[in-house]
């Protein structure tokens, strides 16, 4: 018989199992201190770690500063492990995107996508998505799983260290979108916190207007937004204000309907400076007539927002096709005239299926 079980009466008993070491990406800076805490650990930890993984970005483990007995704490109890680039592909304009693989071998993908020799980092919150958008690659793929916040984070870290490794002197990530594979309000909680992690000074210190939730319109997560997220920005995936066509786009306008997404969306702004963005993705003879942009104009004239007109970006089976630009700029001149700020959207990254609506779990 195995010295791994052994037998009382008819129960088969196994040895206890070796505690699963806590990922450091997991916590943020107040679950740290309490861990240090309740482990009668000095309390000076915690920061020095974060700024040694967040702000410093070191990869080697923290020896400096640290009390013998918080090192070996950390050895002990503490896993480091980040998600495995599999895959890396670069576009001329250099936005960068990562298939990003999992310990249980389910992949994401992460982009970078670059500004005036800075970065904004579009981040994934799940393996595929249930909101089924016709127009998103990602929706053709389903819902595998909901990321943990160490996954997200993870997506964080390990853009960053392939910047300095491949791109040193223009590393810097200014801004962080959600708005890469899944909802990320389907997905509260662990968003959640990674925003904590991502806007702690200590850490990696983003400002909370450099921090962009994208939403197609799920509702429970919006009711639990004023009261429980930071002061990030939010943009609601529109598409369209006309029923029947939002239905066809974003399935979940059946259940979700945008006059009520709308009135959450709008209480979330503080100041006068900060704004709902509204998305509106302009699809060929689907929603990018005069009809259509009249429509948007007089639902959003008068309200506390601004439009980012995206070009649809196709990718491998979709129905859809992109509109000429003098079209796009057609549009636009329309809503002007309701007085809504509306920019369009450069794309960036649509050579290597990186650009918005078209990323997957598999790298094309």
């Amino acid at each position: 018989m195995s010295q791994a079980l052994r037998f009382q009466g008819n129960v088969i008993h196994r040895p206890p199992m070796k505690p699963k070491k806590i990922s450091f990406y997991s916590l943020n800076l107040l679950e740290l201190q309490n861990l240090f805490e309740s482990h009668s650990l000095p309390p000076s930890g915690p920061a020095l770690l974060y700024n040694w993984h967040y702000k410093k970005k070191q990869t080697t483990p923290c020896l400096t500063d640290l009390a013998k007995v918080s090192i070996n704490f950390i050895r002990d109890h503490f896993d480091f492990y980040l998600p495995e680039i599999e895959m890396v592909k670069e576009s001329s304009d250099k936005t960068v995107k990562f298939l990003l693989k999992f310990r249980d071998d389910l992949k994401v993908e992460a982009v970078l996508i670059p500004f005036n020799h800075k970065y904004t980092l579009c981040l994934s919150s799940q393996v595929g998505c249930a909101m089924k958008c016709s127009f998103c690659y990602t929706g053709t793929q389903g819902l595998k799983r909901h990321l943990e916040t160490e996954e997200i984070v993870g997506q964080f870290i390990t853009a960053q260290r392939w910047l300095s490794h491949h791109r040193s002197g223009d590393d810097k990530i200014l801004n962080i979108v959600f708005m890469g594979q899944g909802e990320p309000l389907h997905n509260f909680d662990a968003v959640k916190k990674a925003c904590e992690i991502f806007l702690d000074r200590r850490g990696t210190g983003l400002a909370p207007h450099k921090i962009t939730i994208s939403t197609a319109g799920y509702l429970p997560g919006l009711e639990r937004w004023k009261k429980e997220l930071p002061k990030i920005n939010i943009a609601v995936s529109l598409h369209s204000t006309i029923k029947e066509k939002r239905d066809k786009l974003i399935p979940i306008n059946q259940r979700y309907p945008i006059d009520e997404v709308v009135k959450f969306a709008q209480q979330i702004p503080e100041g006068r400076t900060r704004f709902v963005t509204y998305e509106y993705l302009l699809i060929k003879n689907f929603n990018d007539s005069e009809e259509d942009a009249h429509a948007t104009g007089k639902f959003l004239q008068n309200s506390n927002a601004y439009i980012s007109l995206i070009p649809f970006n196709p990718f491998p089976g979709a129905s859809y096709e992109r509109p000429l630009m003098s079209e796009v700029e057609h549009f636009k001149s329309i809503l002007d005239t309701y007085k809504v700020p509306t920019l369009i959207r450069k794309t960036k990254g649509d050579e290597i299926l990186a650009a918005c609506g078209q990323l997957n779990t598999k790298m094309n």
